[in-house]
């Protein structure tokens, strides 16, 4: 069978051949200035971020606050890390909250100091969980380059990103609470309401309460956010499991630290 080929289908076939190569070119270039440029920014501010913690921050060890590193290095142990991240007690200036990070390819876990204040105050329990939830972030890996470069162009699309953030601290929560199960509801109540009233709050009519926990307003604040609601994380654990024992006002900061056998978790999700 013959049959004539258009020459302009060739030389189209050619100029658009061209112009794609050209497209292509550009499209690989301008994206490889961006990774350059999100690299030596990631480097820039890991190496602000170290110095200003080294500089301004006190780093957890066997010889400072010795009691918090052996549930960091017990909690690292279960979770079956390589190594337990450095942890650093850091001025928040009233902030009760804590966070993992990852710099110059090292873990990191900050704990505000007022947050910190609450394993002298009201013994270790609390304390134990919120470390337990932030190394959960560095076992699942939320932390990492990988995993940020993989996500970060789906982050455009709306209300995507902040349902995985919210998935992450859900399974953190999971974490935190096989590893320190007493701590689990005072940790959350803690962020809710303080670290002098959270012992005052009824849970159960907190969690309870259907009348609070409908609407527009609710559902829509939580689809923007980064975290769930603290009722809806504390409906995650079972109540009857994290009952806490009396506490007393003063605590011998002596007896904080524990055989590392009581911090061991029932079991660890995956």
């Amino acid at each position: 069978m013959k049959f004539e080929v258009n020459y302009k289908e060739k030389l189209y076939f050619g100029i658009m051949t061209v112009i794609s190569l050209i497209i292509y070119g550009a499209t690989y270039f301008v994206l490889g200035v961006f990774a350059a440029l999100f690299l030596l920014f990631r480097i820039i501010v890991s190496q602000l971020m170290i110095g200003f913690l080294k500089g301004n921050a006190i780093k957890v060890s066997n010889t400072q606050f010795p009691d918090a590193f052996e549930i960091l290095q017990s909690h690292s142990e279960n979770l079956g890390l390589k190594k337990a991240p450095a942890m650093y007690v850091l001025q928040g200036n009233g902030m009760l909250n804590a966070f993992a990070t990852r710099v110059a390819r090292k873990n990191f876990v900050v704990l505000y100091s007022d947050i910190f204040e609450l394993a002298y105050e009201q013994g270790k329990d609390a304390v134990s969980f919120i470390i337990g939830h932030e190394l959960g972030h560095i076992k699942r890996n939320h932390v990492g380059f990988i995993k940020l470069l993989l996500t970060s162009p789906a982050r455009l699309i709306p209300f995507l990103s902040s349902a995985y953030s919210r998935a992450c601290e859900y399974t953190c929560d999971n974490i935190g609470y096989n590893l320190a199960p007493k701590g689990a509801v005072n940790g959350m109540l803690i962020l809710a309401s303080g670290k002098k009233l959270y012992k005052k709050v009824n849970v159960e009519n907190l969690v309870n309460n259907p009348k609070d926990h409908k609407g527009f307003a609710f559902w829509f604040s939580e689809k923007v956010s980064t975290h769930p609601h603290i009722v809806k994380r504390l409906a995650e654990f079972n109540l009857h499991d994290t009952d806490q024992p009396e506490q007393t006002e003063d605590i011998d900061p002596a007896t904080f630290a524990e055989s590392a056998d009581k911090f061991k978790p029932k079991e660890v999700q995956p």
